[in-house]
């Protein structure tokens, strides 16, 4: 006769804690990739960002700059919101 050997309960608690971290890290990426697509598409919200949020803008145009010598959101964005004013 065969015995089933139950599989030890720390298995079952790797399991679910891997499954829930993974479920949250997707979350999150999901979460950022949203927040990086409006900043990168949508000049209010940039200046919303700017008004409330300044660390956050200027690592966002050091990032565009650092990828892209060539990106000039900043100036793009400073000049529009000096006419505004």
């Amino acid at each position: 006769m065969l015995f089933k050997n139950p599989k030890p309960a720390y298995r079952r608690w790797i399991k679910r804690g891997a499954i829930t971290l993974f479920v949250i890290e997707a979350a999150c990426f999901a979460g950022s990739y949203f927040i990086w697509q409006r900043v990168n598409t949508e000049r209010e919200y940039r200046k919303y960002l700017h008004d409330n949020y300044p660390s956050i803008l200027e690592l966002y145009y050091k990032t565009g700059e650092t990828l892209d010598p060539l990106n000039r959101v900043r100036q793009s964005d400073q000049a529009c919101w000096k006419k505004q004013v």
